[in-house]
């Protein structure tokens, strides 16, 4: 592996073997985790044999969880050198907020027009619409209750296709989006425009929402990008010293 990238993959393993699909499931999301906290970071190299060594599994379940990341465009194989994490596409990942906006507000549009109110938005009055102090400022908690708030929006519309393809959208961005909360600021303005986007939907006033979803999404879709970059340098960086 280049620059000294240290996997620590074993160690996500327990020492009984579980069934090759858990095991090909623990290597995605380990690996995963690695591009997230850029322990791995584009251009780091690895064999299929490095990584089954280094968690006592044989191929099949390490081929299995690199080809789904492959099919997410985070890794990539060549016949001679082997696999490696592939850069940060920005333009890709513009469009993918692009179109998460597009998609949230139209599950907006359709919440506004239910004639009951869905109990899913009263579940995410309970994490959001809540006093400063019982906030949670754990990055990684934070950045779980941002995912199924806005997954929630889409899946409280009733429309399975629409809560289907938000999702996938959701599992494309997650290796960055996380990147939002590593900040004390963006956790506070998260929890800031979240409820104030939340009280727009139960209103049923559709286009302050609209507004205020689109620029809360715009707004991270900048911070990303500027974390990403700040972290990739700073990878750089220890690698170098290495």
């Amino acid at each position: 592996m280049t620059r000294g990238t240290t996997l620590h993959l074993a160690s996500a393993l327990s020492a009984a073997a579980p069934p090759r699909a858990n095991l090909a499931e623990q290597v995605y999301q380990e690996l995963k985790a690695q591009m997230h906290e850029f322990r791995l970071v584009p251009g780091d190299r690895f064999s299929e044999l490095e990584i089954g060594r280094r968690l006592g599994v044989s191929r099949t379940p390490v081929r299995e969880a690199l080809f789904r990341l492959r099919n997410e465009g985070l890794l990539e194989v060549e016949s001679k050198s082997g696999w490696y994490v592939r850069p940060i596409d920005f333009t890709r990942l513009d469009q993918l907020y692009d179109l998460r906006i597009v998609l949230e507000q139209a599950s907006i549009d359709r919440l506004a027009h239910l004639t009951t109110p869905s109990p899913e938005l009263d579940a995410l009055k309970a994490v959001w619409l809540v006093p400063a102090g019982e906030r949670l400022t754990d990055a990684r908690a934070v950045g779980e209750l941002d995912e199924q708030f806005h997954a929630t929006l889409a899946r409280a519309t009733g429309n399975e296709e629409l809560a289907r393809v938000h999702w996938d959208v959701t599992e494309r961005i997650r290796v960055v989006r996380r990147l939002d909360f590593t900040r004390p600021d963006r956790i506070e303005a998260t929890y800031a425009e979240h409820a104030k986007i939340l009280r727009q939907i139960i209103q049923r006033k559709a286009e302050p929402a609209r507004a205020l979803l689109k620029a809360h999404i715009e707004l991270s879709k900048v911070e990303v990008r500027r974390i990403s970059l700040a972290a990739l340098h700073e990878a750089r960086q220890r690698a170098g010293a290495g």
